[in-house]
């Protein structure tokens, strides 16, 4: 699949097609909208070390670092948390191929629960309003309500095993439960105060990228009516339905890119973004009402399309008739997005 990596020599961020083997990581650049033969490069995995979550830039909070043998660093940036934790197992259990107790023991360890003794939850808040090494605060959206100093469920998880709270998700999860319960932490907004109200002790905190919460004591005052949200901010606040990465041909050049597609609902709206940016901004986007779309046919070149592409196109027409057409990895892939955009036309 696609995944942004840094260079080396020059530390910007390019998008590549990877390919897993039993021993090496393979990476491939597009070029014309289609897979270049030979790979770019290649991450041997024979003593390598995998960090994830991997919380060395700020701006990119689903990172995994691979250190190879040889102490070369190399950073792959995942589109959710979801994409991130299944490239880590895989990948991890490729380092470990030849030890199949080991990766019988990585299954095993994501769920599995050894909260450490005489843990101090004041201990952890404290680290956690560490300027710089606690949580990172920012302003999010939910339901058309701008918050401030905010952090996801995800986020919070990641930082607990970055810091060597918790091993595993579920541990994490658990800590975080106990955080809230003990009132250091308080969810906001429709998702995060919803899952409260679960009878299930295991599923009052989420551990999900779209939900969200404040240390306890952070004023209340720090919400703006939905009416003072301009539009361009209130469409990017639907509830995420579908996000990855595809390959999308321009208006102007009919270039093929690879972009990070962001499907909402409440509004329905389909943003994409430049990955290889550091910013989280989208670089174009619009409403899927009254939208159409279409597979288009793998066997030739359908009109309207420029290039020797892959193939798995779809194409999506706007209400005021502007043709996007889209690449997906697979047929399945191509597939799971029509079916996601089709009932928010």
């Amino acid at each position: 699949g696609f995944l942004p990596l840094q260079g080396h020599v020059v530390r910007n961020w390019k998008v590549r097609w990877f390919v897993l083997l039993q021993d090496k990581l393979l990476y491939y650049k597009i070029e014309g909208g289609k897979k270049e033969p030979s790979p770019k490069g290649r991450i041997l995995l024979d003593g390598c070390t995998i960090t994830c979550p991997c919380l060395e830039y700020e701006n990119r909070p689903l990172l995994i670092k691979l250190k190879t043998k040889t102490n070369t660093d190399y950073f792959l940036e995942c589109c959710s948390r979801e994409e991130r934790d299944s490239w880590a197992l895989d990948i991890t259990g490729a380092i470990h191929a030849g030890h199949p107790v080991q990766v019988q023991e990585l299954h095993r360890m994501k769920n599995s629960f050894k909260l450490l003794e005489n843990i101090s939850l004041q201990n952890i808040v404290e680290r956690m309003y560490d300027s710089s090494t606690g949580i990172k605060l920012t302003r999010n959206l939910d339901q058309g309500n701008r918050y401030k100093e905010t952090f996801t469920g995800s986020a919070l998880v990641d930082w607990l095993i970055s810091n060597s709270f918790a091993v595993s998700r579920f541990e994490a999860v658990t800590l975080a439960s106990m955080l809230m319960d003990e009132n250091f932490i308080r969810p906001v907004g429709v998702r995060s105060t919803e899952a409260t109200r679960s009878s299930d002790p295991s599923e009052k905190f989420l551990d999900d990228s779209t939900a969200l919460y404040m240390f306890a004591e952070s004023s209340k005052k720090n919400t703006s009516s939905r009416e003072e949200v301009h539009f361009n901010i209130s469409e990017l606040s639907g509830t995420i339905v579908k996000q990855g990465f595809l390959v999308k041909q321009g208006h102007k050049r009919k270039n093929w890119k690879v972009r990070k597609f962001v499907l909402r609902a409440d509004p329905a709206f389909l943003h994409y973004y430049d990955p290889t940016k550091e910013d989280n901004k989208p670089v174009g986007g619009f409403s899927l009402r009254g939208c159409l779309v279409s597979a288009l046919e793998d066997n030739g070149v359908p009109a309207g399309v420029k290039g020797n592409v892959q193939g798995n196109l779809f194409k999506i027409i706007t209400k005021n008739d502007i043709h996007y057409y889209i690449q997906a990895s697979s047929k399945a892939e191509r597939v799971q997005w029509i079916e996601a955009i089709k009932p928010l036309t």
